[in-house]
């Protein structure tokens, strides 16, 4: 494992000093590469917060424009974006953020043809879309390929984080066993919401790389900020989940 350059020492001291993650929990994090899915309100944070944390490489795939609506949330983005790019915009602000990180973006979502590929090309993959398709999508490539997926979801004043490993732990189909297909795209929500979902969702993926105590591995954390109420529940696989319960590989949702 390459040594941390004393530039890399000087980024990330506050976070080398915690002492069950240290130089050799940095070293992990530089060798990692990590995949989000969309970067609007809850992916934008994921991305920004893995850049300073120092992952190795961040890829970003997400298709369309920046719109005024899209501004109240979506922390990579610029007023005078507006009309331009979201993936390309976003990469750019991550670089100005921490050029020592490679960040690749693609203006696609997540789709059939464009699913295996994107994971292969990664370590960990960050579940941030809002429509379930995708999500699941995500899902069945990474128990395919065996990499872990953090999942999150927000709506109005509520989120939740689940950690998956593929043969530890149950899948997203057995989260969510029904078609779902028809949840929208549009739907209320605060930026800080997403904010806290996603820095659920990092820190569950450090503590996951670097070996830093027990996850949300088999678990969901749901919070409601509203009441500022915070429940862990513990999720069953399904025997006769499509993707992870022994039977055939496919995405019932789609």
């Amino acid at each position: 494992m390459t040594q941390l350059t004393d530039e890399e020492k000087s980024i990330y001291e506050w976070q080398i000093r915690l002492k069950d993650f240290g130089e050799e929990g940095q070293q992990k994090l530089r060798q990692t590469g990590a995949l989000v899915s969309r970067v609007g309100g809850l992916g934008g944070a994921v991305a920004q917060q893995l850049v300073a944390a120092g992952f190795g490489k961040v890829l970003l795939a997400h298709a369309g424009d920046l719109k005024p609506g899209d501004l109240n949330r979506q922390i990579l983005m610029r007023y005078d974006g507006l009309g331009h790019p979201r993936a390309a915009m976003a990469k750019q602000r991550l670089w100005e953020y921490n050029p020592n990180v490679e960040v690749e973006a693609v203006s696609e979502n997540i789709h059939e043809d464009n699913a295996a590929d994107l994971v292969s090309r990664v370590d960990i993959v960050f579940d941030c879309a809002p429509l379930f398709p995708e999500r699941m999508l995500m899902n069945r490539e990474c128990f395919r390929q065996g990499k872990p997926m953090i999942d999150s979801a927000v709506y109005g004043m509520e989120g939740q984080v689940t950690t998956i490993i593929p043969g530890q732990t149950p899948c997203l189909a057995c989260l969510y066993p029904e078609d779902i297909s028809s949840w929208k795209r549009q739907f209320p929500v605060f930026g800080a919401v997403s904010a806290m979902a996603a820095s659920i969702a990092v820190a569950e993926a450090i503590k996951l790389l670097a070996g830093m105590g027990p996850s949300l591995a088999g678990k969901v954390i749901y919070f409601d900020l509203r009441k500022m109420h915070f429940q862990t529940v513990t999720i069953a696989r399904q025997p006769d989940c499509a993707v992870c319960g022994g039977g055939d590989l496919k995405c019932g949702a789609l």
